[in-house]
């Protein structure tokens, strides 16, 4: 959970960009999106595989430069 208390002599706009800040860094906003709809397990490991795959492609091109 992502806290922010008002300091001194802070405008609520700053706080409240203090905030976003806090929420981007914590990575809540990009685990809002990702359960936003609903994906079934089978995509799940298939989008996983696919990063793997290309991970791996890529590390392996890295090595034949």
């Amino acid at each position: 959970m992502v806290k922010v208390l008002v300091r001194e002599k802070e405008s609520i706009q700053e706080a409240v960009r203090r905030f976003g800040k806090l929420v981007m860094r914590s990575g809540l906003k990009k685990e809002m999106r990702r359960r936003k709809f609903y994906e079934k397990p089978s995509d799940l490991k298939r989008r996983a595989r696919l990063r793997a795959e290309r991970r791996s492609a890529k590390e392996r091109s890295l090595y034949l430069d």
